[in-house]
């Protein structure tokens, strides 16, 4: 009799623990649940902005406004505010309504006095011409574009190959666009230049060495993103292409 008594207590406390652990188990979903719905502030685009654009112009033209989202529907990496960004300059078009994230812009260079052109210390700006739209990636290279330099063809003793020459490079501008808009319009480049001239940045030797190049073979670009891989190597040959 005792021993069926204990028995049945103790299936009383199961029962009563299992009950007690689905409820814990319930509330916690219930309280992930409302915590994702919570509102959170975030900025998105009111406006367009183009890519180049600074941030402080942005915000002074009233590009930005803030919106509630849902905890769980915001974009990991959303700004509430762009303080911080203020001299920052959008590296791609960011459309109407898209949350505002700190990736979207670059503090990477400045505009050299009385330039629009956004160089680190060290480097030069050398423009080539890309005639044939294959040669620049089909016109996907614009101003903010990180691209591979290749050279085709047969230099000196060497027999015709194609290598890589730059490995990276920035891209400043594609004909007259440029990657930060001058502060004084008086100083924007209003020559009628072909989107096929792209102007890079570059250091001493690897200016040299693209100019070198671009009057006796031809010039390849490659377009790249922050997880390509490129290392310069023996190239191709006719002698490789099947091997």
């Amino acid at each position: 009799m005792n021993r069926r008594i204990a028995l049945l207590m103790a299936a009383v406390i199961i029962a009563g623990l299992g009950t007690t652990l689905v409820f814990l188990y319930v509330k916690s979903a219930d309280d992930r649940a409302i915590e994702a719905q919570a509102p959170v502030s975030v900025l998105v685009a009111k406006l367009p902005i183009a890519a180049g654009t600074r941030v402080r112009d942005a915000a002074n033209a009233g590009s930005f406004e803030a919106k509630e989202f849902p905890a769980g529907a915001v974009t990991p990496g959303a700004l509430s505010s762009v303080d911080a960004l203020a001299d920052a300059v959008a590296v791609s078009p960011i459309l109407v309504g898209q949350q505002i994230l700190g990736a979207m812009f670059s503090t990477a260079g400045t505009p050299s006095a009385g330039s629009s052109l956004a160089l680190q210390p060290g480097q030069m700006a050398v423009s080539v011409e890309f005639a044939v739209p294959q040669q620049r990636v089909a016109g996907f290279v614009v101003p903010g574009s990180d691209v591979v330099v290749f050279v085709s063809g047969a230099i000196g003793g060497a027999p015709d190959a194609t290598r890589v020459l730059i490995p990276r490079a920035s891209v400043l501008a594609a004909g007259p666009t440029t990657l930060t808009p001058p502060k004084d319009p008086a100083m924007a480049n209003v020559e009628p230049l072909p989107k096929a001239l792209i102007t890079l940045a570059l250091n001493q030797t690897d200016a040299e060495r693209l100019i070198f190049a671009s009057t006796r073979s031809t010039l390849y670009l490659g377009l790249l993103n922050g997880a390509s891989q490129v290392a310069p190597d023996a190239g191709v040959t006719a002698r490789d292409l099947f091997a």
